[in-house]
């Protein structure tokens, strides 16, 4: 099972490379729609079943789970389980995997098996409307291949028709709610921090737009390069940190210590035992200090904006459940 796959022809560059998000945008492609035009045996189309195709996800066994966007990448690696679908969304609960699920988004996947010196690079890959990836899960050394050629098998959609994608959707501007003075207060008697999501729909407000209109009691900007100094503020102090990055189709988090942080290039770079965070700092738009009042007191993150808006990473201090945040957490964003 673990032979590499002997093509008879050599394999296309972008095939070979490491990075297909951006050879993608060179060539001026949805990735979605370069991995579509492959013609051969290392890139099979999946049948746009989402949800069963996340419930065949745990037969893989040990996996890398990637979800990224453009200013950050998120990589964890565990199993998949504990897989719960209501509706369209869908939640991941199996540490050190846990991940938010919005399968609306979940348009478009793929098996891909890339043939290599040290053995084939297999992996289940999935992307949005645009094209642009979603989720991408990479079998190890470990992981069950048995399982895997029985998932693309499974769910081969034997397409060879063109692969369509839509225009990346537009992020939504800047606005204002109708009435601020009562946003402010409805922000002030929250008692969950969930409650959020809800007091956003209320007032007709995306999350960027709602830091804009909060006081300054519950929201700070900071510096773009904030998140180098929280991540080191982290790592010299042992505070262990939740790490959430995701994108229109779902959310990845990470909660543990972090001890070693260093930039390479233009990323900056958390690398810990089956996680690593990269991150692009200078593509940060906006940085921000968030306070949002719970039953527990004050809940503090470190959101972190695209240049579009859209929100490209959060960190929150581990906590137990129904309780108060760590203080020393509190203490390194009150720091930034």
């Amino acid at each position: 099972m673990d032979t590499p796959l002997a093509p008879e022809r050599p394999l296309p560059y972008y095939m070979r490379s490491n990075r297909p998000r951006d050879l993608a945008d060179e060539l001026g492609l949805a990735e979605a729609s370069l991995l579509a035009r492959h013609d051969g045996p290392e890139v099979v189309r999946l049948r746009p079943e989402m949800a069963a195709l996340l419930r065949a996800l745990p037969a893989l066994g040990e996996v890398l789970s990637l979800m990224r966007n453009e200013v950050a990448v998120h990589e964890t690696v565990g199993q998949f389980g504990g897989i719960g679908i209501e509706g369209m969304s869908a939640l991941v609960v199996n540490p050190p995997l846990d991940m938010r699920l919005f399968l609306a988004e979940w348009r478009h996947a793929f098996a891909v098996e890339i043939p290599d010196e040290a053995g084939p690079r297999r992996s289940v890959q999935v992307f949005d409307a645009a094209g642009d990836a979603i989720l991408k899960v990479h079998l190890r050394a470990t992981s069950d291949v048995d399982a895997f050629e029985a998932l693309r098998d499974g769910f081969a959609s034997g397409s060879r028709a063109p692969l369509v994608v839509s225009p990346r959707a537009s992020a939504p501007g800047p606005s204002r709610p109708a009435d601020p003075d009562a946003f402010r207060r409805h922000v002030a008697g929250m008692a969950d921090i969930h409650e959020f999501f809800a007091i956003l729909r209320r007032h007709g407000l995306d999350r960027r737009s709602a830091l804009d209109a909060m006081d300054a009691a519950h929201v700070r900007p900071l510096e773009a390069l904030a998140t180098t100094r929280l991540l080191e503020a982290a790592a010299a102090a042992g505070v262990p940190v939740m790490c959430f990055v995701g994108n229109r189709g779902g959310i990845q988090i990470r909660s543990g210590p972090v001890t070693t942080v260093r930039a390479m290039g233009p990323w900056i770079n958390a690398m810990e035992p089956g996680f690593t965070l990269h991150f692009r700092e200078d593509l940060v738009g906006d940085a921000f200090v968030v306070r949002k009042p719970t039953r527990f007191g004050l809940l503090t993150s470190v959101e972190l904006y695209a240049a579009d808006r859209t929100l490209a990473a959060q960190f929150f201090g581990v906590r137990e459940p129904d309780r108060g945040e760590n203080p020393a957490w509190r203490e390194i964003a009150e720091a930034l």
